[in-house]
């Protein structure tokens, strides 16, 4: 099968079968290399030295090119073909991940994650995209629901075995393990699934791609060494670059013929609060998370797996809950849950300050790792369904991908940002005594994404099916990684 989407294929199907393999697999490999990463950071700073910039770079290398990208890689894979370009992001994700592993110092280690977060650009929109254009319509929603329990499942596993892979070996195996599974991947794709691409996709807007990339890419080297370096003609260079490129942007994406962000899209007052609701609590989730697994590690002692398996009470409860909460939705209305959600997340990272040096971690760790997954499951599936109930449904496609893309770029601003703001520049790569006041900087984000909700967010009953719509949250750089369709 080749050329325009014909999604006909039975789920039931040996065929239909091999494409969810596939799809499971790939998506896989990036959501597990998300979940452990955060639980590999001080490993990864005592061997290769740099201190707190190096850490942050680790993760907002991979998630600058992974937000910028993110949209152009679904618009390569609808104009040159869907497989194609997930077999190349499969490709150059697995060679990232090597030289990450192989990395002799820290700046060639943050050099591969930024290849890698191109790969997955290419990989992650990729996964879905094959269900949705292979698949009968009839065994979508199954076969998404499939595809969301198997990739939870990976995510659930990824903070133990990181942390494991860590105390038992290295930081390093961390993204040697990439490569067996993306090589199987590879292989099943290349064999069961079959080709598809749009037969009315645009040439890929690469200009708006560039301008946002070193937008981004300026704007976050100042702030990650600012602290470090001090206004030197290098920072004050990529500041302006960066200022100039953000600045740029929307002006690209207004005179485009074909832009990978549709600035129309943000004419709907739901779809503009949804998205705003995304960047402030998944700002608060990334940094939140990469600050409690160092407060955990070299604050408290505890090693890379008690850390790793510290917050997996988050992934089990999204996995329990989300899925109730998406039917809950359906009925309700998303504006109470998405107002209420983020309450809860709020009131989590307050509970999370009790995780001090001598605290236990059944007081001081789970009552705020719980409160906070509580919180993170009421809002996370409404979310989805609000965002794609807010367009037209032949527009669901681009605006569930505007939608990821920006939580990605939550995460990638938080990380930058928010040690900044808490007043942490230790050079030895510690948190310091900021971890309080970012908890409770990040608890502030997200009780004004819950405002936002309120105030943004209709009420009505949503025709979004929570069954084609994975209730799952998609952020790849923590414990509870996933995309959305």
């Amino acid at each position: 099968m080749s050329g325009p989407d014909t999604a006909s294929i039975p789920l039931a199907s040996r065929a239909g079968r091999w494409i969810v393999v596939s799809t499971v697999l790939g998506s896989g490999v990036a959501f597990l290399d998300g979940s452990v990463v955060n639980v590999a950071l001080p490993a990864i700073g005592r061997d290769t030295g740099g201190g707190f910039a190096v850490l942050q770079w680790v993760l907002d290398a991979y998630l600058l090119t992974l937000s910028a990208l993110l949209l152009l890689g679904g618009a390569l894979g609808d104009r040159y073909g869907r497989r194609r370009v997930f077999q190349v992001g499969l490709v150059v994700f697995t060679a990232a991940s090597l030289g990450c592993g192989l990395a002799p110092t820290g700046e060639a280690l943050i050099v591969a994650r930024l290849v890698q977060g191109a790969g997955g650009a290419l990989l992650v929109p990729g996964s879905l995209a094959l269900i949705n254009s292979t698949i009968a319509a009839e065994d979508r929603g199954r076969a998404v629901g499939t595809w969301a329990g198997f990739t939870g499942v990976s995510s659930a596993l990824g903070p133990f075995l990181g942390g494991w892979l860590v105390d038992a070996a290295s930081w390093r195996w961390v993204f040697f393990i990439n490569v067996p599974l993306a090589a199987l991947a590879f292989a099943v794709t290349a064999r069961h699934v079959p080709e598809t691409r749009s037969g009315q996709a645009g040439p890929p807007d690469l200009l708006g791609s560039a301008s946002v990339t070193f937008g981004l890419a300026g704007a976050t080297y100042a702030l990650i060494e600012l602290p470090a370096r001090g206004w030197t003609p290098l920072t004050a260079a990529a500041l302006v670059v960066g200022v100039l490129g953000l600045a740029a942007f929307p002006f690209v994406e207004l005179r485009g013929r074909h832009p990978i962000l549709p600035l129309n899209l943000f004419s709907s007052r739901q779809f503009t609060g949804a998205n705003l609701t995304t960047f402030s609590v998944y700002a608060a989730l990334s940094g939140a998370l990469f600050l409690l697994s160092l407060q955990l590690q070299q604050t408290m002692g505890y090693s890379a797996l008690q850390a790793g398996l510290a917050t997996l009470p988050i992934t089990v409860i999204m996995l329990l809950i989300s899925g109730r909460m998406g039917a809950i939705a359906q009925r309700t209305g998303p504006r109470l849950p998405m107002s209420i959600g983020p309450l809860g997340c709020a009131a989590g990272l307050v509970l999370l300050t009790r995780a001090q040096p001598g605290a236990a971690y059944l007081s001081g760790v789970v009552p705020g790792v719980v409160v906070f997954g509580l919180g993170l499951s009421v809002t996370v599936a409404p979310l989805t369904s609000a965002v794609l109930a807010s367009v037209d449904a032949d527009r669901t496609g681009v605006a569930s991908g505007v939608n990821n893309a920006i939580s990605r770029l939550a995460g990638l601003v938080a990380v930058a940002v928010l040690p900044l703001v808490a007043g942490m520049s230790d050079p030895g790569g510690t948190v310091g005594t900021g971890f309080t006041r970012a908890m409770l900087i990040s608890a502030g984000a997200c009780a004004l994404g819950g405002a936002l909700s309120w105030f943004t967010v209709g009420d009505r009953r949503l025709g979004v099916d929570p069954v084609a719509v994975p209730a799952v949250d998609h952020c790849c750089q923590d414990p509870c990684t996933c995309e959305r369709p």
